[in-house]
């Protein structure tokens, strides 16, 4: 697969966006996720120096696209190191171990990228870049102005972020978009139980197992039906729900509870970390003077130099 990077004016299609002032979307980008689907989907290319860029360079133009089509308020996450706050809380949660060198190395390189595109970047190290997008999302839905946040990944713990119609998910990559509704129908829970889901049928990406026989379909419908884990009645008798096994699930709840509860931790995604002020700031200016040369470093054979907006 090829990818050309053209670096060119805004397309006539953007432009009359922003001087008619049309619906304002914020786009709000999974770095890591689009940093690691781009190395695995793109032949290998190296800079000058030998070091890998095929990832980076497939991400930049990805976003240069989302651009050219009118986006313009614009922002990435990305995990500048892999371990969090919540490898302190869980001992088996997900680490940088087993990434490829080559992967890893681009991360700072892709935050460097975008800031000279021009991009609000949001390079985190206690957090996630889960818990960015979880943030910036929070701000950007309480802003009036906002028509829409789109979160730009398929992960499903960012289901628990979505509202209604106005905070979504966007699958870039098969374009699909999923509403509240959307949640419900893949999950079989609302938005605001997809921590407590996670908690019990447990998140192997993310390193916790989950409660043993608690499987997608028993877990959907208790919390269908209870919405959380300590609203769950003790007693299966009481549950009044269709489940294989009720007995067995019960008696594994009651037992492993506090585990329960610690996984849904690690599962919520924090929206209190103070990112920006005002959606504004997330508004695309235009490419810095130092993206050319980086565009350059990207793909040898550009001819145009980024636009200034």
């Amino acid at each position: 697969m090829q990818v050309k990077i053209a670096f060119g004016r805004l397309s006539a299609t953007a432009m009359l966006q922003k001087l008619r002032g049309a619906n304002l979307e914020v786009h709000l980008i999974d770095g890591t996720y689009e940093l690691f689907r781009h190395y695995h989907a793109l032949p290998s290319m190296r800079d000058s120096e030998g070091h890998e860029v095929a990832a980076v360079r497939g991400v930049i133009a990805s976003i240069l696209g989302m651009i050219e089509k009118g986006a313009t308020h614009i922002a990435v996450a990305t995990d500048h190191v892999i371990e969090s706050f919540r490898n302190k809380l869980w001992a088996g949660y997900k680490t940088g171990e087993g990434v490829e060198p080559d992967l890893l190395a681009q991360f700072s390189l892709l935050e460097e990228a975008l800031t000279a595109l021009g991009v609000v970047v949001w390079p985190m190290v206690e957090f996630e870049a889960d818990d960015a997008l979880a943030a910036a999302a929070f701000t950007s839905e309480k802003d009036p102005a906002v028509d829409r946040v789109l979160i730009c990944t398929p992960d499903k713990d960012l289901s628990q972020c979505v509202r209604g119609t106005r905070v979504v998910q966007l699958d870039r990559r098969k374009n699909i978009i999923r509403d509240e509704a959307g949640v419900i129908a893949k999950f079989g829970v609302g938005p605001l139980s997809i921590p407590d889901y996670l908690a019990l049928v447990g998140d192997a990406a993310d390193g916790y197992p989950g409660l043993a026989g608690w499987g997608a379909k028993s877990t959907s419908r208790v919390l269908a039906r209870y919405l959380h884990i300590e609203l769950i009645p003790e007693s299966w008798r009481d549950w009044g729900v269709d489940v294989v096994n009720p007995f067995a699930l019960s008696e594994t709840l009651h037992r492993e509870r506090k585990h329960a509860l610690l996984f849904r931790d690690l599962a919520t995604l924090r929206t209190d970390i103070p990112l920006f002020e005002s959606v504004e700031e997330l508004r695309w200016q235009g490419a810095t003077a130092a993206f050319p040369p980086l565009a350059a470093r990207l793909d040898a054979s550009l001819g145009r130099k980024a636009s200034r907006g």
